[in-house]
């Protein structure tokens, strides 16, 4: 009997010491802060969101003011001989220009119909008039309102070049749509 009694003290050793207690979780302090630090957490935050933002607005700011510029560099539509009507070739800077009067309302624009030398004043004057309306209806069309353009037509009057060939007179028949003019 002591054996077994023994044996039972030694085996219930043995499985005491073969137990195992579950790890204990390890718990982290929420950080505090102190209340002099919160407002200055709260300071910093909002002049980094307002140095971003200032940030952002100068780069919109800059690119309004390439896109304008790029817009200013193709300003003219180019005709062929004693065509009064838009070519495909100008409809990109017709809807270019569509689109900035139409997200502008308050700028006004002149078309100014051009024509080379050819034919008569009386002529030319009537041509430069038909390409500035048609270069209008198609800036209207394109979603600018009719108030903010209008038209003129110096004819021949204004040339760009003034050689006496084709490649002279191509240049000559056009129409300008100007932003200054206003």
């Amino acid at each position: 009997m002591m054996k077994k009694l023994i044996l039972g003290v030694l085996l219930l050793n043995l499985l005491a010491a073969c137990s195992s207690n579950p790890p204990k979780e390890e718990t982290m302090e929420p950080a505090t802060t102190s209340a002099a630090e919160a407002p200055a957490a709260d300071t910093q935050a909002a002049a980094d969101a307002q140095a971003a933002a200032d940030a952002q607005a100068a780069a919109d700011a800059q690119a309004a003011a390439d896109a304008q510029a790029a817009l200013m560099e193709k300003n003219s539509v180019y005709f062929p001989f004693d065509v009064d009507a838009v070519q495909a070739a100008d409809r990109e800077t017709i809807m270019n220009h569509a689109e900035y009067l139409a997200s502008h309302p308050d700028v006004k624009v002149r078309v100014e119909g051009n024509a080379d030398e050819r034919g008569s004043s009386e002529y030319n004057l009537g041509l430069g008039q038909r390409r500035a309306k048609n270069t209008k209806r198609a800036l209207v069309l394109g979603g600018a309102q009719d108030a903010q353009i209008e038209t003129v037509s110096y004819g021949e009057e204004k040339p760009r070049c003034s050689e006496h060939n084709e490649a002279c007179w191509a240049q000559n028949r056009r129409a300008d749509i100007n932003y200054s003019a206003q």
